[in-house]
This record gives structure tokens, sequence and C-alpha cells, in this order.
């Protein structure tokens, strides 16, 4: 029998997964092969932890997490090849890429992990001009079911490379390192705007922000009766300004906004209000592909109170750029992502998802994992799922990686 006692077990109830039977921190690849090997021996499900967060707990009770926190290495090379372990946080990468003047193009949040981040796309405020953050990988160092650690790129292992673009975390093995072709950083406009009157804001928004030039990213939150517009431009300030207008036209009245300039990149979502789901907040979310009616509109801005809120989040751009069979993630051709968020048992988050969800596409974002969702994996996965499936029956014949929802 394997004994654990040489790595870093952490105690039952770990804050990871409080359900779990044992949480394991893998500090190398050899921890993580060893893990595995008990694993098989106990029959125990594996669910991988990059370090960062997930909005539910998807851990079977008998289920192993692995934490990647430990491997958390970032390195940039003379080509602008950044490698960057597995349980490494967006705060540390941008901080690290920083140093050489470099990015990628991924989320907001200084806590989120890369690793989760990338295996179900990546969306961000460089997204639109850059694509997904999974666009971006090169190849990434993964351990397989069968205890194999293999490297896998455009010409090895190219089916699992296919794969780890946008299927979601902790399907096909364990990633234990990824490599990325950065972007230079740029200095960017930070805009944040807001409005007393959010009924005439979110519908100029959802006609404009999609169809808006690549290097201007604005996003969209409404809660009690105000709506909050915040994003980022690489473009020159009088074309972000006089874009700005002719959004401020449409939209009405602003209470306020603020326009600041040659804000690094890497340090732009310090400077918002924190814009995330509050923890322990529950939400729901829906891609959409064309603007949704005024009248359905009306009914969820109707029932906001409280800490109800809406999110809605700008695609187009790069993001559609990409043909949908091209790599797992299949959501290619939307205008933009609706999160509606609200406390434990409010029953107004399935209610303004219903709602919504009779003009949405059916597409649901893999890191936005949503247990109600009836048919996941067709929301997840659309024209993907076959291939994705089959695959997964290939590499995972004895579902050593399962948990709710997975192919």
């Amino acid at each position: 029998m394997i004994d654990l006692n040489a790595l870093d077990v952490l105690s039952p109830g770990y804050e990871a997964s409080p359900k779990a039977k044992l949480t394991v921190r893998c500090h190398s690849v050899s921890d993580v092969v060893q893990v595995l090997a008990y694993a098989a021996e106990t029959g125990d499900r594996i669910v991988p932890r990059g370090g960062g967060h997930c909005f539910v707990d998807r851990c079977p009770a008998d289920g192993i997490v692995v934490d990647l926190s430990g491997m958390d290495r970032i390195a940039v090379d003379d080509h602008g090849v950044a490698t960057i372990g597995a349980g490494a946080r967006l705060g540390a990468v941008y901080a690290a890429l920083h140093e050489s003047g470099r990015t990628i193009p991924a989320g907001c949040g200084d806590t989120v992990g890369i690793a989760g981040l990338t295996l179900g796309g990546g969306i961000g405020l460089l997204g639109r001009q850059y694509g997904l953050t999974c666009d971006r990988l090169v190849g990434a160092q993964v351990v397989l079911a069968d205890r194999s650690v293999v490297e896998c790129d455009e010409h090895r292992e190219s089916e699992l490379f296919w794969a780890l673009r946008g299927a979601g975390g902790g399907q096909f093995g364990i990633v234990t390192e990824l490599r990325f072709a950065t972007v230079p950083e740029p200095s960017v406009c930070r805009i944040e705007g807001r409005w007393a009157e959010p009924e005439s804001v979110v519908k100029a928004w959802q006609d404009w922000a999609p169809n808006a030039p690549d290097g201007l990213t604005v996003n969209l939150t409404v809660q009690g009766g105000q709506a909050t517009l915040f994003g980022a431009s690489t473009m020159p300030p009088e074309t972000t300004r006089a874009l700005l207008r002719e959004f401020t036209a449409r939209a009405g009245v602003l209470y306020a906004i603020d326009i600041r300039l040659d804000v690094p990149y890497s340090m732009v979502k310090s400077t918002f209000r924190a814009e995330d789901p509050a923890e322990g907040s529950r939400s729901r979310s829906e891609f959409f592909a064309r603007t949704m009616s005024e009248r359905t509109a009306g009914e969820l801005l109707k029932g906001l109170e409280g800490n109800r809120r809406l999110a809605f989040t700008a695609m187009g751009g790069a993001y559609n750029r990409v043909a949908e069979e091209e790599t797992a993630f299949a959501h290619r051709g939307e205008r933009f992502l609706l999160e509606e968020i609200g406390d434990p048992g409010d029953p107004w988050v399935d209610e303004a998802w219903n709602a919504a969800h009779a003009e949405g596409s059916g597409r649901v974002y893999p890191n936005f994992p949503d247990l109600a969702l009836e048919d996941p994996a067709e929301a997840y996965h659309a024209g993907n799922y076959p291939r994705l499936a089959a695959f997964k029956k290939n590499c995972d014949p004895h579902r050593v990686f399962d948990f709710p929802q997975a192919l």
C-alpha cells in the first residue's frame, strides 16, 4: 500500500473541498504521480485544484483533491514564452510577466488560478483583442490517469492539447505546467462610469459593446438601481473618448465617469472596486448571441434589490475569430455573457435565469459551472461534445477524474 505520509496531506474538511476524503498539496510532478498511484490502489476519484477557486464544489465524497498551489513557478524565456506552474494565481502571473514587459489575455481576479482559467477558456479585458487565455496556450505538461507524464502541443499529443483548450479543468489528467505565447503588456485607458437609470444603459450596452473595436472592452454590472460600466482600452485616448461619447449618447445622462490614462494592464484590475461575486453568493449564467428584448431586460431589472446583481461581459472581437471546432471551447459566436448573482437560497437567481434563458443561446461558460443545468454536455460543449467524450473515454477509461458534470 502506498503511504502518503511523506507528502503534504491537509486535514479533512480543508476549505478547497470540505467534503473531500483527502486533500494533498503537491510540490512536484512526482508528488502528483504518487497521489495517482495511491488512488489506483484505493479506487478513489481524483479532482485537481489549480490553487484558485470554483463557483461550486464538484468533488465526490470519496474524492481526493490534488492541490497544486505548491507548483507555482513562473518564468519567461527570450522568445516571450511563459512557463507557468499550474498552482500560480493571476496576481502573481501578471506581476511576474510585467517584469519582462509581457502579459497574457486572462481574467481579472488576483486569486484566480491560471490552470482552471485556461482549461475552461479564459475571458478578460484583453480578450477581445487577443482571444481567450487558452488561445495563447502553446503547450502543457500533464500527468495522465495511467500516471504517465506527457508534454502536449500542436505536434505532440495533439488531441490532448486540443481538449485542454476550453473543455474545463480536471477532465483528462492533471495539468502541472502550462506554456503561453505572451504579448507585449500595454498601457491602457482605464474606464469606469455610473448611471442612475439602468434601463437605457442596458439596451445601449448590448447593441454597442460587442461591436466595439477589439482594443476596447467595457463590461456592465447593474445593482441597487445603478449601472456601472468598467473596462479598458488599448487605443489612443482621443479614440477611446470618441467611442465613449458615442456610447453615452445612446445610454443617457451619466452620473459620473472616470478615465485614467497609461495604467499598466497588470495593475488595472486593482483600481476597480470588487466586481466579482461576493464570497458565498450564488450565480447562474448564459451566453447570448443576440440582444435581448426590452421586455425581458425590463423583467430582469425590475427584480433587482438587495444583493441581487446582473453582470454583462462583452464577447465578440478575437474571441469569435476562431472556428468553433478549432479548440474545445465551443462558444465562438456569442455577443455577451450574462450572470445573475444573488444570495444562496434566493429564488430570484433561478427566476431571473429562466426569464433570460428564453432568449439566450443555451451555451454556458465552462468556468461558470451550474449544477442546475438540464443538459450540461450541450450547454458547455455544444458541437464539440462527441469528440471530447470519445477522447475522455480513451484517455481515462476507468474515470479516475470523475465528478458531477464531468464528460
